[in-house]
């Protein structure tokens, strides 16, 4: 009788660490939250839901939402999560929590990337504040690698919409890195997923409200060329996977297939899936077809060795 108490004694602890592991934990994304290209102001951030959609608005505070799987799973790869929103909001929910705890079911660690909304009242240069909370997440985790059991070399980033175009910006630009950096730690994400990503500013396929809210409405052409992320992918760029669908009225599916184009064009290993039907931000569900790409991104992440355990 003992020894059975004691068996399920055991158990018990055993669950309620695994559970402890897996709660998730949200985490300022800077040390002692000093913000960099930051003007101090009152924090105005706002959430709502509307249509069963999570909204946070008027970010000035980013955080990083940790989601570890439990340790007998974890395989030691990680993702950033970048909600889209146009620069305007970061729907957090259905692009960012939800999406987090199906990778920790692969065995992933997930990041949920609150990151600063584009503004000229409270940064000096608020075209480069997404761009930094990108890259600080990318430090952050592989700095705490060790901590969250993650292979500093396995750590990549996802984005939805306008989190796709900050997303492609982080796998596009890590040579320039605009935050502080002392460790000279990677910048460069070791893979992206691209989930109906706004990638260019061509006029012809570009979503115009988040190349607005991001570079303002007199922006520069070479501005507008620098952010247009088909220009700035060469040998170096990392290996990508693509959502879009032929429908979307939002973000024309020809920002996925540019991006594509260009990627093979520089032989970097890519795969993309335009489904016939699906409109735009579906998050993890397209409701018009029974194929799930997240099972598509699960079998790019196996075939490319990011869930063998290490």
């Amino acid at each position: 009788m003992l020894r059975y108490l004691s068996f399920v004694l055991a158990t018990i602890i055993q669950i309620l660490s695994a559970c402890a592991q897996t709660k998730p934990m949200e985490i300022s994304l800077y040390p002692e939250n000093n913000v960099p290209n930051n003007i101090p102001g009152a924090n105005q951030e706002k959430s709502e839901t509307s249509g069963g959609i999570l909204r946070i608005s008027h970010i000035t505070q980013p955080t990083l939402t940790v989601f570890l799987p439990d340790a007998a799973k974890a395989n030691g790869t990680a993702v950033v999560i970048c909600p889209g929103g146009g620069y305007a909001i970061v729907a957090a929910g259905h692009e960012g929590y939800d999406v987090a705890k199906k990778f920790n079911e692969m065995g992933i660690a997930a990041f949920v990337l609150k990151y600063r909304l584009p503004n000229d009242q409270r940064q000096p240069d608020p075209s480069i504040a997404p761009l930094q909370d990108a890259q600080q997440a990318l430090l952050t985790v592989r700095q705490n690698a060790k901590k969250w059991n993650i292979n500093p070399e396995r750590v990549g980033i996802m984005g939805f919409s306008a989190g796709g175009h900050l997303a492609s910006t982080a796998g596009t630009h890590f040579n320039r890195v605009l935050v502080n950096n002392p460790a000279n730690i990677s910048a460069r994400p070791d893979f992206m997923i691209l989930i109906y990503p706004v990638i260019s500013a061509n006029v012809s396929i570009g979503h115009a409200g988040s190349f607005k809210n991001l570079l303002g409405e007199s922006a520069k052409p070479e501005q507008l060329n620098l952010y247009s992320n088909e220009l700035q992918v060469n040998e170096t760029t990392p290996p990508a996977f693509l959502v879009h669908a032929s429908d979307d009225g939002a973000v024309p599916p020809d920002n996925s297939i540019v991006f594509y184009q260009t990627l093979i064009k520089n032989k970097v290993p890519a795969e993309m899936h335009i489904y016939q039907k699906g409109g735009h931000g579906f998050g993890m569900n397209n409701p018009t077809t029974k194929d799930a790409w997240m099972d598509r991104c699960k079998n790019w992440i196996d075939q490319n060795g990011w869930l063998k355990k290490q």
